[in-house]
């Protein structure tokens, strides 16, 4: 029973109840715009070695591939912006690890946000068939979240909320519920050049375009080889992803501190030093990354990673 409320309305409040910061809606249909843009990507190997993001081309471009029925998809952000700065800049401990890394791993985290959200809406809302969807399958997210009038898609290929900026989580739960689409907003980043000026590895190649095959999220997180010599000195001591065009973005000087505590810091990834994290053992490793996203790259990786930082000079 929604008691005069739309179907719209009582998932967004319910999504802001169990946490979202923002929920949109838009048709579950092909994404003709993307398909070129994505199709050109590929071919142009920009995704490196990520081989998988070649796969599945149309159940990325068309959510009814991998939902049959669906009708709509629910967009849906979620906010890790951290209380304070904790990457890098200390003499002692150089290190720099992406702002989401540092607590529990979101797709936990997230997952059983939308475990919650697709309950409540099942209870009011009757039978609902659908899927959800974390950064985990071949979905569209920013895409999506940008059709659903959640931000525009920025020239460092982010989704920006005007209001929030841009350090958010996208998920989705497409469904067979038919709901009104919101559509796009406008795209706000106007003469800005700050992401594309300020990539330490030039990964943004033009407005709107990153070479994800020379991205420092991409040497830290995605790659199995050595990362090029060529790019020792640019990682700008970053050894788990990057957060350098998020920083310089002036959208984010509106991002508001999450209160998600999952995300709250584990003492041990603040703490350890380049010496510690190249003597660390497997099962010391195995131990501390446990539902935590640096456990993607393994103890190898972050060796490699550690190593390759250290040649700053």
């Amino acid at each position: 029973m929604l008691h005069g409320e739309t179907q719209e309305n009582f998932i967004r409040r319910i999504s802001r109840e169990i946490g979202f910061s923002f929920c949109g809606f838009s048709k579950a249909e092909f994404l003709e715009e993307e398909a070129p843009r994505l199709e050109h990507w590929l071919n142009m190997n920009m995704h490196g070695s990520m081989a998988y993001m070649a796969n599945h081309f149309d159940k990325r471009l068309d959510p009814r591939l991998l939902v049959p029925g669906a009708k709509s998809v629910i967009s849906l952000l979620y906010n890790y912006f951290p209380e304070k700065e904790i990457a890098g800049g200390d003499p002692e401990n150089p290190l720099r690890i992406s702002k989401y890394a540092y607590g529990e791993d979101y797709h936990y985290v997230v997952k059983d946000k939308l475990k919650q959200l697709s309950s409540r809406m099942t209870e009011h809302l009757g039978s609902i068939e659908g899927r959800a969807f974390v950064d985990s399958a071949p979905v569209m997210d920013k895409a999506w979240a940008k059709n659903s009038g959640l931000g525009w898609i920025g020239k460092n290929s982010n989704l920006i909320n005007k209001g929030h900026g841009s350090f958010f989580f996208i998920a989705e739960l497409i469904v067979d519920l038919e709901l009104t689409p919101d559509g796009p907003v406008k795209d706000y980043c106007g003469t800005c050049t700050a992401c594309i000026d300020a990539c330490p590895t030039e990964a943004i190649v033009e407005p709107y375009v990153v070479d994800g095959s020379k991205c420092i999220s991409y040497f830290t997180i995605e790659l199995r080889e050595a990362i090029p010599d060529a790019y020792h000195q640019k990682l700008d001591d970053w050894i788990f992803g990057c957060d350098v065009c998020q920083d310089v973005c002036p959208w984010n000087r509106f991002s508001t501190v999450h209160n998600e505590p999952r995300f709250s810091p584990r003492n041990f990834i603040l703490e350890l030093k380049e010496k510690e994290w190249l003597e660390m053992e497997a099962d010391l490793f195995s131990d501390l990354t446990k539902r935590s996203p640096l456990s993607r790259a393994g103890l190898e990786g972050m060796r490699r990673n550690v190593n390759s930082a250290a040649k700053r000079t």
